[in-house]
């Protein structure tokens, strides 16, 4: 006989066992199944926050390498140690998935092991290398995430050609690392190999990096990176590899001129697709679309009583703070509760150094749409506290309505960006005006007060600069 939960979540990622953990707390009994040995899906465990760890500790070398001695601080030479910083990674990583492990077992959320596949609407088997069970559940939420996108023409082989699962657990330092897409994922790991020693090229297909965001955002961006060594080739449409001797050779084509990178990696990071395949869903009725994304309505409910669907095998983008907003809510839902997500006000982040982070409409985009903006910027190089940690790299940029002033969306690039965004997120969520933004009183001195100086530039009230 099946054992019976109120819900049954399907993938124990950020938003799986957020969902989970939130619906224990409203008194419901969850089983959490999770394919992996250990909980945090790709997030905590190849994701996220080991590439985060790898962003930190290459920023401190490139410190210690590069600007130490302007601060008075003599190192003698520096030297990484790959097997110790990736041992450092690990431990990270490992903390954490044992805190979700602990946080489980407290609220007392039972955790099945194996590959899980919905037998149908309130049915879900779970088989792993032991034995095949199976549970009931009234609710079934579906939080299997997502995987790295395969190029047809160029398929991952772990070794050569490689996905970032693999980018972040290299045992040496490449000399010649080709980044096929110009995303947060390639960039983010294009800069860790970058201060680390290697010599790398990042080839996107689109005109611009991070396409998302505004033109003077990306060519300040842009040019960011390059002082840091990163080669960035747009406007190029990637046809394959071949081998050259011992080395491999990335070739591409630019307005039908033949391109060539020899690399010793090439990272493919082309974006992620929904992770749908062999969960039983299209036996089970549920609706999937185009993309093989499942279908849900705004409630986040497919077409199948009882069944939901949250994080990145839905419409939207692919983050692990929207996954944990879709579980909580859907968790409030199935629990009788007013749940709410303003999927308007989705912050997007690249952990670069500088960040790039953004909100809402870009000055672009409000434009595209015909909407009328004023627009406030404020450059950190005229804030006390980024002039004294060697921050002055970037600006705040805030866009709103010229009518009404309500702020429409905001641009950063900076030290601490995807910090910083925040606020501004948080002045959004209650229809807050750039005067508010402005008249809001942040502490000096911090790097916070150029994004309060961006909002009285939108009414060309800055205090510190002209």
């Amino acid at each position: 006989m099946a054992s019976e939960y109120d819900l049954v979540v399907i993938g124990a990622g950020p938003g799986g066992y957020v969902c989970a953990f939130r619906a224990a707390q409203l008194g419901l009994k969850v089983a959490l199944i999770e394919r992996r040995a250990t909980l945090g899906g790709t997030c905590l465990n190849v994701g996220c926050i080991p590439s985060k760890a790898l962003l930190h500790s290459s920023e401190l070398f490139a410190f210690a390498r590069d600007h130490a001695r302007d601060h008075g601080i003599s190192t003698g030479e520096v030297a990484i140690d790959v097997a110790a910083m990736m041992k450092k990674k690990d431990a990270v990583v490992t903390k954490l998935v044992g805190g979700i492990a602990a946080l489980a077992k407290a609220r007392k959320v039972t955790v099945v092991h194996g590959e899980a596949r919905i037998v149908s609407a309130g049915r879900v088997s779970v088989r792993s290398t032991e034995n095949e069970t199976e549970l009931a559940a009234k609710n079934i939420v579906v939080a299997t995430g997502s995987a790295p996108v395969e190029l047809p023409f160029m398929k991952f082989d772990g070794r050569a050609i490689v996905s970032s699962d693999e980018a972040i657990a290299f045992d040496r330092v490449p000399s010649r690392l080709v980044v096929v897409g110009g995303g947060a994922i390639g960039l983010e790991l294009g800069s860790v190999w970058a201060r680390l020693g290697s010599k790398v090229t990042v080839v996107e297909f689109l005109p611009k990096i991070v396409a998302a965001y505004d033109d003077d955002v990306v060519r300040h961006f842009s040019r960011s990176l390059q002082k840091q060594g990163l080669a960035i080739e747009t406007g190029a449409k990637v046809t394959g590899t071949r081998k050259d001797g011992d080395a491999l050779v990335l070739t591409a084509e630019r307005d039908g001129k033949a391109l060539e990178f020899a690399a010793d990696k090439v990272l493919v990071a082309v974006g992620r697709r929904p992770y749908t395949d062999g969960l039983g869903l299209a036996e089970a009725g549920v609706t999937l679309d185009e993309k093989k994304r499942i279908r849900v309505d705004a409630h986040l409910r497919t077409n199948v009583e009882g069944i939901w669907a949250i994080g990145d095998v839905v419409a939207g983008p692919m983050l692990a703070h929207k996954a944990e907003e879709d579980g909580v809510a859907v968790a409030e839902w199935i629990a009788g509760k007013a749940g709410h997500v303003n999927w308007d006000l989705v912050p997007a982040i690249v952990y670069t150094d500088p960040e790039v982070a953004s909100v809402g409409l870009g000055e672009d985009g409000a434009k595209a749409e015909g909407r009328a903006v004023k627009v406030g910027k404020f450059n950190f190089a005229a804030n006390g506290r980024a002039l004294a940690a060697d921050a002055t790299d970037g600006f705040v940029k805030i866009v709103a309505d010229a009518a009404t002033d309500r702020i429409l969306g905001a641009q950063i690039v900076g030290r601490g960006a995807g910090e910083l965004i925040s606020e501004v997120v948080t002045h959004m969520e209650y229809g807050g005006s750039a005067e508010d933004l402005g008249r809001t009183i942040h502490a000096h001195p911090t790097m916070s007060e150029a994004v309060k100086e961006a909002g009285l530039a939108v009414s060309k009230s800055a205090i510190h600069a002209l």
